[in-house]
């Protein structure tokens, strides 16, 4: 038996979506002309599932910064955090987000992945306890599986889940983490946080807030779905990342808990990963910076994310259960998903497909992701496309395919 027997059904899955004419999870763009188009050889795309919400990986300044920064400090590090890898920028780029979220202490990691993957693993050990929601990332599961905490999950957004699990583990000996995030990733729905607070607070429980989908997007400054529900100060952990918002790559945590440095050492993601080239570094602050100084940014986002998600729903789309820049059309199967995808590629336009078990409830998704840089007509031509498709798969009634007449709410 070969060693990758134990693949054969995910082979033969993922072989079957080249019968459909393309593989979603197999793109490559042969040239990104903006954060809104690409090219797939001769072929001009709008991109709607890149996770770019603010739009800022072509920003001149961010680009200046970064080139400027290749310049001056050279490719690579070549070398972890606790070696040769801590260079000025990176302790500035700390200094910059615990100032941002109004925070004592803050760590850069070179993956938002690698955040979560760390922090989890490191803050509870083995006789302590995470209590996941059921739909958390695969980072945060990951990290739960690297740790040796006890891991129970609860229902999705269901305090009263979390109260009755808490309450079973009273007597049990150990600290409680909580983790929870901003805005979920596949149907962009955002978390109970204040009724989290509440449960966290009876129970003296730790939590953390993973805003990677909401870092830049929430909030009166951007800092999250913490800043817009008023909670900041019941939340022990923030970790986010740069390639959403920021337009880069990288993660992060920010907290107020004394003692935090000793992480650096403790945290073994941290302490054996290569750190962030200068040019990552650089360009990130630049981003934070046009983050935190263009709030219209944040506003012509979710201008953009309710044209889009309202578009979609007058269509007769079945849409996530609340607006965000996250907006999935959730299709009967994975068949028709896939199809629906290959679809819309064809005709120009690039989104992610979603599907089990990577999605809540075995759900099939089509995924989109707005962009504060994507235009109105932009916006519209991508309703359009999905009437159309949505028409030829059966999926919409053909009286509700008047693309025009829908965007424009009559």
């Amino acid at each position: 038996m070969s060693l990758l027997e134990k693949f054969a059904g995910l082979s033969a899955q993922y072989n079957s979506l080249e019968s459909i004419g393309a593989n979603p999870f197999n793109v490559t763009f042969d040239r990104v002309l903006s954060p809104t188009e690409a090219m797939i050889g001769d072929r001009r795309l709008l991109l709607l599932g890149t996770n770019n919400y603010l739009g800022l990986t072509y920003d001149p300044a961010v680009i200046a910064k970064a080139v400027e920064a290749t310049r001056n400090f050279g490719t690579g590090t070549t070398g972890s955090r606790i070696a040769n890898g801590s260079y000025g920028g990176h302790r500035e780029l700390e200094h910059a987000l615990a100032d941002f979220y109004g925070r004592k202490h803050a760590m850069v990691f070179s993956t938002g992945y690698q955040a979560n993957l760390g922090m989890l693993s490191t803050l509870a050990g083995k006789n302590d306890h995470l209590l996941l929601d059921a739909d958390s990332h695969a980072s945060i599961y990951d990290g739960s599986r690297l740790g040796h905490a006890q891991v129970t999950r609860f229902r999705h957004n269901d305090p009263d889940d979390l109260h009755k699990r808490l309450r079973r583990l009273a007597d049990v000996p150990g600290d409680k983490v909580i983790v929870v995030e901003g805005i979920y990733s596949m149907l962009g729905d955002t978390a109970p946080l204040r009724e989290f607070v509440d449960v966290k607070r009876e129970w003296g429980a730790y939590l953390v807030v993973d805003e990677a989908h909401s870092l830049g997007v929430l909030g009166e400054t951007g800092r999250g779905l913490a800043e817009a529900q008023g909670v900041e100060a019941d939340v022990d952990f923030v970790v986010g990342t740069f390639s959403k918002s920021l337009g880069g790559v990288g993660g992060f945590c920010v907290s107020d808990i004394d003692g935090f440095d000793i992480l650096r050492v403790a945290c073994r993601p941290y302490m054996f990963t290569a750190s962030l080239p200068p040019a990552i570094i650089a360009g990130t602050m630049e981003a934070l910076h046009q983050m935190r100084t263009q709030p219209q940014l944040r506003a012509r986002l979710m201008q953009n994310a309710e044209r889009f998600y309202e578009g979609l729903a007058r269509l007769g789309f079945r849409v996530g259960p609340e607006l965000s820049p996250v907006v999935s059309a959730i299709m009967p199967d994975a068949e028709t998903a896939s199809m629906f995808w290959t679809n819309l590629l064809k005709a120009g336009l690039y989104t992610n497909v979603s599907l089990p078990p990577a999605t809540p409830n075995g759900l099939a998704l089509l995924r989109s992701s707005v962009s504060a840089a994507h235009t109105l007509q932009q916006i519209d031509h991508a309703i359009a496309l999905f009437a159309h498709v949505g028409r030829s798969l059966g999926l919409i009634p053909y009286h509700a395919v008047d693309a025009e007449a829908l965007i424009a709410g009559e």
